[in-house]
């Protein structure tokens, strides 16, 4: 069996804001611009390998000891932005969201309610010396949630198959906008749906992501990454994947009156993505 650390792993998109490393205060600026020189900084798989790796020991490690000193770095107009991993935040919201995804006898033989409970209460102690902390980063397994495709648009999206430059022939699909785009986006896509269409988890959605995407400097990237996904979806589906322009056109033919339009561009995205619900259904 292959050592985690050698595996690729599938299967989760991500969400990620980079602020400008003016936005960071010292001295933890000093330690982002010294980490941005490092030439051997980790990719998000490391990431995903290191959490698997917490999982191993019995009892298990939900969320690490410590918060991790690692983060993404991405140069944009000549600015430096940070995205930090935090980790430990993330491994602890995460671990609120489990009872939704798994039956409770088989999220009780993954994570034991007594190491859960123990994660609960570590987190309760951290929260309150530290209420105003928030991830650079959101994770979806099997998915990627249509309120995350509101933010960006199809020119901005940037793909890369295997054979064609990608890094270490994986395949890429990612969007990159400034924030100043994706917040004005939300709120157009808000007032079109408000006004068409009832309160539900699309609504819901949209205005939680824009609340998460308030609490940023307003000089911020924005990056949508399929991330593992691009495993799951076959490469000729891959490429022909323009979720965003999907989503764009379905709101639009919402403001327009056109439920027509909005049907087809919605039927466009559930048929592209059931392939990923069949391989979780699978799993």
């Amino acid at each position: 069996m292959p050592k985690v650390s050698s595996m690729i792993v599938p299967y989760a998109a991500y969400l990620r804001v980079y602020e400008p490393l003016a936005a960071f205060p010292e001295p933890e600026r000093g330690y982002w611009a010294r980490y941005a020189r490092r030439p051997d900084r980790p990719s998000y798989q490391d990431e995903l390998r290191r959490s698997l790796e917490n999982l191993l020991p019995v009892p298990p490690v939900p969320v690490p000891v410590h918060e991790s000193r690692d983060a993404f770095v991405l140069e944009a107009d000549g600015v430096l932005h940070i995205c930090p991993w935090r980790t430990r935040l993330r491994g602890w919201q995460a671990l609120g969201g489990l009872a939704e995804e798994f039956p409770a006898p088989v999220l009780d033989a993954l994570l034991p309610p007594l190491v859960r409970d123990q994660a609960a209460q570590d987190y309760e102690r951290w929260r309150a010396g530290n209420p105003d902390a928030r991830p650079w980063i959101r994770t979806a397994t099997w998915q990627v949630p249509l309120n995350w495709f509101v933010l960006v648009s199809d020119d901005e999206r940037e793909y890369a198959g295997a054979g064609d430059g990608a890094v270490g022939e994986v395949p890429v699909l990612r969007y990159r906008t400034p924030m100043v785009q994706a917040r004005r986006r939300v709120a157009r896509a808000l007032r079109t749906l408000r006004d068409t269409v009832d309160e539900g988890p699309l609504v819901e959605g949209v205005l939680e992501v824009g609340r998460w995407l308030e609490e940023f400097h307003p000089r911020s990237r924005v990056e949508l990454d399929y991330g593992g996904l691009v495993h799951a979806l076959p490469a000729g589906e891959l490429a022909d994947d323009h979720s965003a322009a999907d989503v764009a056109e379905g709101i639009e033919a919402l403001r327009t009156g056109d439920g027509e339009a909005a049907a087809e561009a919605y039927g466009r995205l559930v048929e592209r993505w059931r392939s990923v619900r069949d391989l979780r259904s699978a799993n």
